[in-house]
């Protein structure tokens, strides 16, 4: 596994930004970093992604920012450019993993199906993400797919919230998860930066719970 991968296993929980407005990027990593959980995929669902990821990065040197919903090679060079340290897709696009993998550049591909999972072993990974978690049987499927597929972790997300967390992340086989209760849209639009910084503290708490730390 490598460095990249080895820290989201660390940090155990990453939190899944989506920002509107790049002048939140300062103020939100800020929260994060202070709430012990230095950590953000933001993702490029919306404009202001690009110029959010290059904020945190260079602001936030400490900051391991990587980009979400990266559906192309052209985001993929865009989020790199900016800073991101790592790749996040809701789906298995092979052209896109193929381009990261190459440029050694860590891709977490959404799967859901053993088949994708067969796919990504194929591609050469040893980490996928599990979307939409919770949808798509949360626990228990991980655990049926994880069984045959044994050198393969899991990053679900989809669903995860401070009640399921735990459980998740108990499990072996679970990287990381990803979750966007302590980063939700209207907290940001408020500007309610102090609940995030404790949300994210909480969140650093349950990574300790789950795991014995």
């Amino acid at each position: 596994m490598n460095e990249v991968l080895k820290k989201i296993q660390e940090t155990g929980i990453i939190p899944v930004v989506v920002l509107n407005d790049a002048r939140d990027a300062a103020p939100l990593a800020k929260a994060l970093c202070e709430g012990g959980l230095p950590c953000a995929e933001v993702t490029f669902r919306t404009d202001a992604a690009e110029e959010s990821i290059r904020i945190m990065s260079e602001q936030f040197p400490e900051m391991f920012v990587g980009a979400g919903t990266v559906l192309t090679i052209e985001q993929v060079d865009r989020a790199v450019g900016a800073g991101a340290k790592f790749i996040v897709s809701p789906g298995l696009n092979p052209k896109v993993v193929k381009y990261c993998v190459e440029k050694g550049i860590p891709v977490t591909p959404g799967v859901c199906t053993p088949s994708e999972v067969e796919q990504a072993i194929e591609l050469g990974l040893d980490v996928v993400k599990f979307f939409p978690a919770e949808p798509a049987g949360g626990l228990n499927m991980i655990k049926a797919m994880a069984a045959p597929y044994v050198g393969i972790k899991f990053m679900p997300t989809g669903g995860i919230n401070p009640k399921n967390v735990k459980e998740y992340l108990a499990y072996d086989r679970i990287l990381a998860c990803g979750g966007s209760w302590m980063v939700k849209g209207s907290l940001v639009e408020a500007g309610e930066f102090d609940k995030i910084k404790e949300l994210a503290k909480e969140a650093v708490e349950i990574v300790k719970e789950s795991r014995g730390k």
